[in-house]
């Protein structure tokens, strides 16, 4: 469905943002930061760990994209404008803010790494973040699933992503990075 002849959901997106915001402040001030709703982080030493993961797993995604990614698009304002914001804003919201936080209460973490608690919450939310994207619907309403997607994006972009939500403790490191490999594959694509 076109709105205003734009190429990209911003109104679906916005709508997914004003949902997880109702949801966020649906709960207690404890729980919003237990989502990762807050501006405090961890020790600087655990922040530096995931921005150093982020970024290791950011350079191989770069050489690996600039290897397969086809070339030679046109500069898109929106495309740009559109990548920057509101993917990884609403996305890093949902999945590694509220859905990670709920996973985590059904699924208590058990796993500790450098100080940070990992468990199956982490990982279910690693996996569903690379199969909403390699599943989609047809034009012919047939469901399809991009085997290769999920496994790259899940094992790459989400993981790296989730890394950085736990070792910085909050969302705005990830909400970062996510838009950062957005903008990163937009980039790519116009080279």
């Amino acid at each position: 469905m076109e709105f205003m002849g734009l190429k990209f959901s911003w109104i679906g997106k916005i709508l997914s943002l004003l949902m997880s915001l109702m949801i966020i402040y649906a709960v207690s001030k404890s729980n919003r930061q237990e989502i990762g709703f807050t501006t405090k982080t961890n020790a600087k030493k655990q922040v530096i760990i995931g921005l150093l993961f982020f970024f290791g797993f950011l350079f191989f995604d770069f050489i690996f994209k600039m290897i397969l990614f086809p070339k030679g698009g046109a500069f898109d304002l929106e495309t740009f404008a559109f990548q920057a914001t509101l993917p990884g804003l609403t996305e890093e919201l949902a999945f590694r803010g509220i859905g990670l936080w709920l996973l985590e209460k059904a699924f208590s973490p058990k796993w500790t790494f450098k100080g940070i608690k990992f468990g199956w919450g982490f990982i279910m939310v690693t996996v569903l973040f690379g199969v909403a994207h390699g599943v989609f619907l047809t034009p012919n309403h047939e469901l399809k699933f991009d085997l290769m997607t999920i496994v790259y994006l899940s094992l790459i972009s989400s993981l790296s992503v989730g890394v950085l939500r736990k070792f910085s403790g909050n969302l705005i490191y990830p909400i970062l990075g996510h838009n950062t490999i957005n903008i990163m594959n937009a980039i790519i694509r116009i080279l």
